[in-house]
This record gives structure tokens, sequence and C-alpha cells, in this order.
């Protein structure tokens, strides 16, 4: 999908959002603004070490939101290190599993659970693996600060993607979301600011 094709996708599933959301029409708060671990995921960090990485994709939103299910742990690095990134992960027994697309890797751990390696490739990403070793969920594992972890989404531009977005900043603080904006006026396309806006405004009727 190009990048045209995926901001209209974007569009559209916003303007159908924000036509028949109404307030508090989801979940309740208690559940909302819940946060669980429950899921114990393997821990790559000793094999990694000393090169930044974090966890993104499904099991970075638990952090940010309710835990939700999900068959494998995403990680990302950045693309320089990611040649040293595949040695020590077959180092340590992980087995490659072939490429699910451009800068990205499937492994299996020696428990045989999935685990999918991105390479970012943006200028932003050694300050976003900078950040996130001082952001740690339940687990203790390093997530995607919420500013990029939402960037990341919003470009990718999927249904889940906009829906886990809108969850994420329905709940942030407005600090928070201060962080957020400054991060999308650096790194998004000045007619996308208005998305997010869209976004923010689904997620905070959502909560109301």
């Amino acid at each position: 999908m190009t990048v045209e094709q995926t901001r209209n996708l974007r569009q559209k599933l916003i303007a159908l959002a924000l036509r028949h959301q109404k307030p508090g029409a989801g979940s309740s708060v208690a559940f909302l603004t819940r946060r669980t671990a429950n899921v114990k995921w393997y821990d790559p960090g000793p094999i990694l070490a000393p090169l930044p990485w974090a966890v993104v994709g499904a099991v970075a939103t638990r952090h940010y939101m309710p835990e939700r299910m999900t068959k494998d742990l995403d990680l990302i690095v950045v693309a320089d290190s990611a040649g040293l990134v595949r040695q020590k992960l077959q180092a340590a027994g992980l087995k490659y599993m072939g490429e699910l697309s451009v800068s990205r890797s499937q492994w299996l751990t020696p428990a045989n659970e999935e685990l999918d390696v991105l390479e970012g490739n943006e200028s932003w990403w050694p300050v976003a693996l900078s950040e996130a070793q001082n952001n740690r969920d339940l687990q203790g594992l390093p997530i995607l600060p919420l500013p990029y972890l939402s960037l990341m989404k919003f470009k990718a531009g999927r249904l889940q993607d906009i829906a886990d977005m809108g969850r994420m900043l329905g709940q942030a603080s407005p600090k928070q979301l201060e962080l957020v904006r400054v991060i999308f006026r650096q790194h998004a396309a000045p007619d996308e600011l208005e998305d997010l806006e869209s976004i923010i405004a689904l997620g905070q009727l959502e909560i109301q």
C-alpha cells in the first residue's frame, strides 16, 4: 500500500467513526484504565545487550491501554545494528524463520514463541529507543514511548492501528498528548495533524 493509499484509508476510517461514535459507547472506565502484564513474553534483553531495542506492536500497547491477545512479540532495533542483532539471536539458539516484509524478520525462541524483529530506518529511531530504556511495562520490558508508538501506528494506517491509537490517546494526560503533538509536528505531514486530533477526539469520546 502506498503512502497516499494509507492516508486515504485512514481518513475514511476516522470519518466513519466520527459519524457514528457516541460518548461513553465503549467499555467501562475501570476496564479501559486497567494495566496488566498477564502474558509473560520472551525477554531478549540479556541477548541483545548493550544494543538498544524496544517492544512495539500489540504487546507494547498494554502499557497504555488494556492488554489484548496477540500471538507474537514485536521488537524494533535501529537498522544499522540489524546485522549484529541477527547474529546475537542465532548465537542464542533462536531459529530464523524468514522475512515477513522489508526490514522485518521472524524468529522462533527455544520455547517456540514467535518473535518479529523490525528495523527502524527513520532518523528518530535512536532517540526513541534510548527513551524506551526508561519506559518499562509491568513485566520490565522496554516499551516504545507513546509519541513514537502513536507515530508508528499512524504511519501503518491499518484498522487495528487506528483503533489502538484512539484507545491509547483517549486516556493520555494533557502532558502526554502535547508530547505526541510535538513528535507529529516534527515527523508527520502538516495535513496529517488534523487526523491526529480526530483520533484523539474519538478516543476521548470512548472514555467519557
